[in-house]
């Protein structure tokens, strides 16, 4: 599996390209944009969009959605079905699937948005606006925050600390160093108590 990297300077958003060693179809998550540098990533790699994942409905991960499927017969999947104006598979909490070569699994993690979900593909987690590195992804309220931080405690803490963390926004990390590094994830662990 590679995995290639595409920053948009509209939403200062990361898009992530998911494909073979040797080319074939691939998965965009998040599309924030399509512009022709992320044209050209996939054509220079040999890479067909055959899928998209969403990991919220904010228009800095969507917007790139329209452009792509003019080009490509490429297949959307999120956990909100009026997400965009194309046909939506609509993805639940725990939900295994698999997507060409790939193995994914959902989960819901609520707080920045109520449609959030990260998804893991093998040892990596694309994390949206649900966790970035240093940091919790931006919420609208108290509560919302609350729900957020329980959501990441309890899905995300718990995986193997190894995991790579590929989040909407900002470089990439590892579980590893949010558990030691996160101060808001430092905090909550103190106070929370496991299920």
């Amino acid at each position: 599996m590679k995995i290639f990297f595409h920053y948009s300077v509209v939403g200062f958003s990361n898009s992530y390209l998911i494909g073979g060693e040797n080319g074939g179809d691939a998965v965009l998550v998040d599309p924030g944009i399509m512009d022709i540098e992320l044209l050209n990533m996939v054509e220079e790699n040999g890479y067909y969009i055959k899928y998209i994942l969403l990991t919220h409905r904010h228009a800095a991960h969507t917007d790139g959605i329209r452009t792509i499927r003019k080009i490509y017969d490429a297949e959307v999947y999120a956990n909100n079905m009026s997400v965009t104006d194309v046909s939506v598979h609509s993805v639940a909490d725990g939900e295994h699937f698999t997507l060409g070569n790939l193995e994914i699994t959902a989960l819901q993690v609520p707080g920045h948005s109520t449609d959030s979900l990260v998804y893991r593909i093998g040892s990596c987690l694309f994390t949206g606006d649900a966790l970035f590195c240093g940091r919790i992804g931006p919420t609208t309220s108290v509560l919302s925050r609350s729900l957020l931080m329980r959501s990441i405690l309890e899905k995300l803490i718990g995986l193997d600390e190894n995991c790579l963390i590929f989040p909407g926004h900002g470089p990439p990390s590892t579980l590893k160093a949010e558990k030691f590094f996160n101060p808001d994830l430092l905090l909550a662990m103190q106070h929370h108590e496991p299920q």
